[in-house]
């Protein structure tokens, strides 16, 4: 039986989020709808669309003002230091590839195996990949035994990277990464996070964690696709050859094939012409989330997610996954599976009777979704937990009406 749904709120405010008249989208962790500040900023530079780098008139020159305001945004809104380098890429996966590729000869990564594939995949040489602990504190005893084995009885100090999630895109669990980078500077080693699910959702400062790296998307952070960032040190980033060869990344090129010079800075690694609508609407987004209330709204949605996480334990048939216990901080995202049910055919119905969209699957991070869906049958003592689960996730824009009717659409299924 179809759900009546009411009208979609109007947009009024910079951080409301556009969205489709009794649609109900719960999928916010894949990619969140976008802001009418983005949306915004998008529709007045489009008239003035025109080369970046590359022109000398009045388009050409109010372009790549904006491209570059957008950078020092961005960077602002993440804590960049002064010396820093913000560079635009596609996405975290794309910027995570970046730092893999600049990585100094014979750096030995340090990561946990419950990572999102774009932190997992990337890095070169067999990184040393930790066990997924079952809470924050062994994380970090983990990282300081893990780190100092890799000092011990060593002549000369190799660069080492720990490359580490901020929250888990599976369970939403955020990882103690104050106390991380502590252990990495402890053991000289370098730390780069993923910031994608945990940008969105609270503040996240490269100074005030002391990390040397951040990584996030514009599609988690309100803001349209094709648009991420690296953030971080420059002198590995300079030393590097260019992610992309061509033109902007370069001084000079000469007759000889070899004769090339690569500039330094975010330029080095940004070759051929930018997404300027994607950093002008990602920093439009940082700036309005920077002037709001981020304790009000962290406050709202974990309200919703307490209600979604208390609403799913009464469920007979639901088991929640997580990797750090039920009461570890957490951003906005569940995922679960209904014993005895295929997710994605719980997914489709859900879509297809109640215009719900959550996410099934296995969400680009296999090795820990398999271990939690495990763990999740011998904690419920359930064999007949399907072999992918389903996610819930929710941000600026989600309503108690949208959780409670999910819930509801839960205990229609036969």
């Amino acid at each position: 039986m179809t759900c009546a749904l009411a009208p979609a709120p109007t947009v009024t405010g910079p951080l409301d989020v556009l969205g489709v008249p009794g649609q109900i989208n719960l999928d916010y962790a894949a990619s969140a709808p976008c802001a009418q500040v983005a949306a915004d900023a998008v529709t007045e530079l489009l008239p003035w669309y025109a080369s970046v780098h590359r022109g000398a008139g009045a388009l050409s020159q109010r372009c790549t003002l904006a491209y570059e305001r957008a950078r020092q945004s961005v960077g602002d809104f993440l804590g960049a230091r002064p010396d820093d380098h913000v560079v635009f890429t596609r996405n975290t996966t794309d910027a995570l590839n970046l730092l893999a590729r600049a990585l100094p000869t014979g750096t030995t990564v340090v990561t946990f195996g419950g990572e999102h594939h774009a932190n997992l995949l990337p890095w070169p040489r067999g990184p040393v990949r930790l066990p997924v602990p079952d809470h924050p504190a062994g994380a970090v005893r983990a990282l300081d035994a893990a780190l100092g084995e890799l000092r011990r009885g060593c002549d000369r100090e190799p660069p080492v990277l720990v490359a580490v999630t901020g929250a888990s895109n599976v369970t939403g669990e955020r990882w103690p990464l104050a106390e991380l980078a502590r252990v990495a500077r402890r053991h000289r080693a370098r730390i780069a996070v993923d910031a994608a699910q945990l940008a969105p959702h609270a503040p996240v400062d490269i100074r005030t964690l002391d990390v040397d790296y951040l990584a996030v998307s514009g599609h988690k952070l309100y803001a349209p696709f094709g648009a991420g960032v690296l953030v971080g040190r420059a002198d590995w980033l300079d030393a590097a050859p260019p992610y992309l060869a061509g033109g902007g990344a370069t001084s000079h090129v000469g007759v000889a094939t070899h004769d090339v010079r690569w500039v330094t800075g975010p330029a080095r690694h940004e070759a051929g012409t930018p997404n300027l609508l994607g950093a002008v609407a990602l920093a439009a987004v940082c700036d309005a989330l920077a002037d709001a209330d981020r304790a009000a709204l962290h406050h709202t949605e974990q309200q919703l997610l307490s209600r979604l996480r208390d609403g799913l334990a009464e469920l007979p048939h639901a088991v929640e996954l997580h990797a750090f216990g039920p009461d570890a901080p957490r951003v906005g995202i569940v995922s679960f599976v209904l014993a005895g049910r295929d997710s994605a055919e719980v997914a489709a119905r859900l879509a297809r009777q109640h215009r719900i969209g959550v996410r099934d699957g296995l969400f680009c991070a296999h090795p820990l979704a398999r271990r939690l869906l495990t763990e999740a049958s011998t904690r419920s003592g359930r064999r007949d937990l399907p072999a992918t689960a389903l996610r819930a996730s929710i941000g600026l824009g989600s309503t108690r009406e949208h959780v409670d009717r999910l819930l509801a659409a839960l205990t229609t299924l036969d």
